[in-house]
């Protein structure tokens, strides 16, 4: 954990805690809770990192190269994508003969 900052150290070291437990029902019930929430939190965190990237355009008047390198291994055009809330694994395919794929 290198240079991470304190709370992606916490959020991993939550995640190696429940690796530990001993008693694998507990650990079970402790991970399936965690996974039934987690759309919210994911939900939570892209929306956070989306206002934070606006911010640091609108604001601070960052290029999108500058907060590609921010955000880490992403290019300008997907620091952008992210500034705007697409998401890239969500868009549905490409029509290429005006029909949809299936």
């Amino acid at each position: 954990m290198k240079d991470q900052p304190e709370e992606v150290k916490r959020l991993m070291k939550a995640i190696e805690d429940l690796e530990a437990m001993e008693d694998d029902a507990a650990c079970t019930a402790a991970v399936s809770e965690a996974l039934r929430d987690w759309p919210a939190y994911h939900a939570r965190l892209r929306q956070l990192r989306q206002s934070r990237v606006q911010s640091l355009r609108e604001r601070q008047g960052k290029t999108w190269p500058e907060i590609a390198l921010i955000i880490g291994n992403v290019t300008a055009a997907r620091a952008q994508q992210i500034g705007a809330g697409l998401r890239g694994s969500k868009r549905p395919p490409k029509k290429t003969d005006g029909s949809t794929a299936e």
